[in-house]
């Protein structure tokens, strides 16, 4: 590990990182990451593969804001899902959970449902795709997993508030120790289709880090220091 000076906070308004381009959504807004562009890479960072839950951009883009470029030693992506967020939905723009979208076995054309936030009954429909693997934004990340090859994923969400990590990894149990979560093997209820159905069985560790339901700023002061030492390999976890 290696130490590294945090951007002066004059500047740090500003993205200034070189974007890298790895395809277009399925209104054709860029999809863009940040960082090493060929791998293998240690651990891929993503946010907003949810649209409605852009919080985890806010608090991933002020993380990347904080680190030099000459520091930033792993990959960021901070809206997987750009048409979700600009629209404040969910899905993307095709009515399509992202998360349920995935070539997975347990894929499935029924639609799924799930909760508006603040309520308790997931009743809200929406699609999981005309097809596993159907939806632009999932094709191209796809390719992008397996072009950067991370030993480990770290996926942000909201708004659970815990670290969704079935291998029990080093790095679930340190992100959960940093961030006071609670470490859980799962959500709670079955998510066919979804982005770590598709990484267990590419045998891709992979954590899911549901930011808390706190304001933002509490997030960015108790979260994006931890997302910092992620993002630029400062941490003291191994990751394959």
């Amino acid at each position: 590990m290696s130490a590294f000076n945090e951007v002066p906070r004059a500047r740090k308004g500003v993205l200034r990182h070189q974007a890298h381009r790895y395809g277009e959504s399925e209104r054709g807004v860029p999809l863009e990451f940040y960082g090493p562009d060929t791998g293998p890479v240690k651990v891929l960072v993503m946010a907003s593969m949810h649209g409605d839950e852009c919080d985890s951009t806010v608090a991933l883009s002020e993380a990347l804001r904080r680190v030099p470029a000459e520091a930033l030693a792993n990959p960021v992506i901070l809206a997987v899902n750009p048409d979700g967020v600009l629209q404040g939905t969910r899905c993307n723009a095709n009515g399509v959970d992202l998360n349920r979208n995935w070539p997975a076995a347990n894929w499935s054309p029924e639609p799924v449902r799930y909760k508006d936030h603040g309520h308790t009954v997931q009743d809200i429909e929406l699609s999981t795709g005309s097809a596993a693997g159907s939806e632009a934004e999932t094709r191209h990340l796809l390719a992008l997993v397996e072009r950067l090859q991370p030993h480990a994923i770290v996926s942000l969400h909201t708004p659970l508030g815990c670290i969704d990590d079935p291998d029990d990894s080093e790095l679930g149990r340190w992100i959960a120790a940093e961030t006071a979560l609670p470490l859980v093997p799962d959500v709670g209820y079955a998510t066919p289709g979804s982005f770590g159905s598709w990484c267990a069985e590419k045998n891709i560790p992979i954590v899911t880090w549901e930011l808390p339901t706190e304001p933002l700023p509490a997030v960015i002061d108790s979260h994006v220091p931890v997302l910092m030492k992620l993002i630029t390999g400062t941490h003291p976890v191994g990751t394959g």
